[in-house]
């Protein structure tokens, strides 16, 4: 049995295999889609949501369906992690009834408690430390509109759970990674130290710097769920982060333009990059089904379970 908490709970062989198979399935879905309905037939993933969510709750749903299995939302309120049950009693009695559990929270460690305790694989939906499903679906754009191998892909904005899980990645699959962030929002430097020990990665205070020969360019929200209190200190500072016409221009004239949504449109992104031509933002939406389908056969199929 595996869990899928962090991108470097996987190896390069292993994320090379889950972006094969995500391609796979898309593809067949579109041909076959009968040939799915098997993969997980009898399965039930229970989906523990901390946090709101539109993309992940309807990916990880819709995906489940197509795969022939059941998902089960579970809100806050039914469950209350830590609060109405410890978080190790939930692990468990779920692993009692489910074959796998996401978990989309606030605190990494919540969802290493429930890896912990849980004798089904439990499935990173989010929380503050990464995004490994929305970084998977982010290369798997990349793969389909630029290829991997010697592309670059530039991040601008706040180096959050985001661009930890998308810097890992890149670096692990052989794209040259830059990010360009406020001083005070950097990347965690122990995950810009692991990324960098895999691959080209570059930490730079200058937008223009960062986006500079880029293939795609990356952008995020300014102020994530849980930070609204912040909302106010990072308008002051994220500006010149903007991912606008001026910056795209430092990039390859055919770059494509990433955002992992929502979009504050007129803040992180202008409506007009937003709506260019270059925007594989919907693409990259789409994605996050087709991704994280993968990593449910991966981890709930029968290879998976053997």
């Amino acid at each position: 049995m595996k869990h899928f908490l962090s991108i470097n709970d996987l190896s390069r062989d292993e994320a090379c295999f889950l972006l094969a198979e995500a391609a796979r399935l898309k593809g067949e879905l579109l041909d076959f889609p009968a040939r799915q309905r098997e993969t997980l037939a009898g399965k039930t993933l229970a989906m523990v949501f901390e946090k709101p969510s539109l993309r992940t709750r309807v990916s990880f749903d819709v995906g489940m369906y197509q795969l022939g299995g059941h998902p089960l939302y579970l809100s806050p309120a039914e469950i209350g992690l830590g609060t109405r049950e410890s978080i190790a009693d939930v692990a468990r009695v779920l692993s009692r009834m489910c074959d796998g559990i996401m978990a989309r929270v606030f605190k990494h460690e919540t969802v290493a408690e429930l890896a912990h305790y849980a004798t089904v694989p439990v499935i990173n939906g989010l929380c503050d430390r990464e995004h490994p499903c929305q970084a998977l679906a982010d290369l798997m754009t990349l793969r389909e509109h630029k290829g991997l191998e010697g592309t670059k892909l530039a991040y601008v904005g706040d180096g959050n759970n985001v661009c930890n899980s998308l810097m890992l990645l890149c670096a692990k699959l052989g794209v040259s990674f830059a990010a360009a962030t406020p001083e005070a929002y950097a990347p965690l430097p122990e995950m810009v130290e692991a990324a960098q020990r895999d691959g080209e990665v570059l930490i730079t205070r200058d937008p223009r710097e960062a986006v500079t020969n880029a293939d795609a360019v990356y952008t995020d929200v300014w102020t994530s769920m849980g930070q609204e209190e912040e909302t106010a200190q990072r308008a002051a500072v994220f500006p010149p982060y903007q991912l606008n016409a001026a910056l795209l221009a430092s990039a390859k004239s055919d770059a494509i333009v990433l955002h992992d949504l929502p979009a504050h449109r007129g803040e992180e992104i202008t409506e007009e990059v937003m709506e260019s031509p270059q925007s594989r933002i919907f693409d990259q939406a789409e994605n996050r089904l087709h991704a994280q389908k993968a990593v449910l056969v991966w981890l709930m199929g029968s290879a998976g379970a053997n």
